[in-house]
């Protein structure tokens, strides 16, 4: 970044109202030629322009402007920052280079096998592919599924150990607490007694009920039968 002020053009209108300095001084200093800062003060360039005190706004010190008042030949310099705050990265899908994309398939293939409690989406964080191809290769619908190859995605280059090793200590401990959570609510698995049906007694066959023999009425027959030869 080149050392200017933010708003030049208002810069220069506040430097022009505001102070003796030189219209080479405040060209040199906002980044604009002379002709354009004489413009400014004559009304013809940034006539709506309000102007804009870089004192306040941290980009010109009093003493730098009182130094080049004092000295046509002297040029000013833009104030640093005290604290530099770093810009923040933006988060976007993970560039993969295209020598190393071929072995994509691969590595998801592998991450689906080995590591079963990583979600789709850290899966395809962690190696710049899509939930779509991710899916495909989980249920084999791949239009290369037939040639995959697991392979360590570290190995392949895709991503590093360090990324891998977070990855998956956050998928593991996501699950565990899934589990205490549904423990803690009584979400858990009922023992096989309570859930399974008792067995019901086998059916009696037509056979087996014929073979039944009433006691009581064979007894009854055999005594009728004595009484009647009496």
């Amino acid at each position: 970044m080149a050392d200017r002020p933010l708003m030049p053009i208002a810069t220069a209108v506040w430097l022009i109202d505001n102070t003796a300095l030189t219209f080479d001084q405040i060209a040199e200093f906002c980044g604009l030629h002379p002709l354009q800062v004489k413009g400014v003060a004559d009304g013809d360039v940034g006539a709506s322009v309000r102007g804009i005190d870089p004192i306040t706004t941290h980009q010109l010190t009093r003493d730098e402007i009182e130094k080049a008042q004092e000295d046509p030949e002297y040029r000013m310099k833009l104030s640093r920052p005290k604290t530099i705050v770093a810009e923040r990265t933006k988060k976007g899908p993970k560039y993969t280079p295209i020598s190393k994309r071929q072995n994509r398939p691969d590595a998801i293939a592998w991450m689906v096998r080995n590591h079963p409690e990583v979600s789709d989406a850290q899966i395809a964080k962690l190696l710049g592919t899509t939930k779509t191809t991710i899916m495909s290769i989980r249920d084999r619908t791949h239009w290369n599924a037939a040639n995959l190859q697991p392979q360590d995605p570290v190995g392949l280059g895709l991503c590093t150990q360090t990324d891998l090793d977070a990855i998956v200590r956050k998928a593991a401990a996501k699950r565990e607490r899934m589990a205490a959570a549904a423990a803690k609510d009584g979400r858990t698995l009922e023992p096989v007694a309570e859930t399974t049906a008792p067995t019901p007694a086998p059916a009696e066959t037509a056979e087996e009920a014929s073979e039944k023999v009433d006691l009581d009425k064979v007894f009854a027959n055999l005594s009728s039968g004595d009484s009647s030869e009496n």
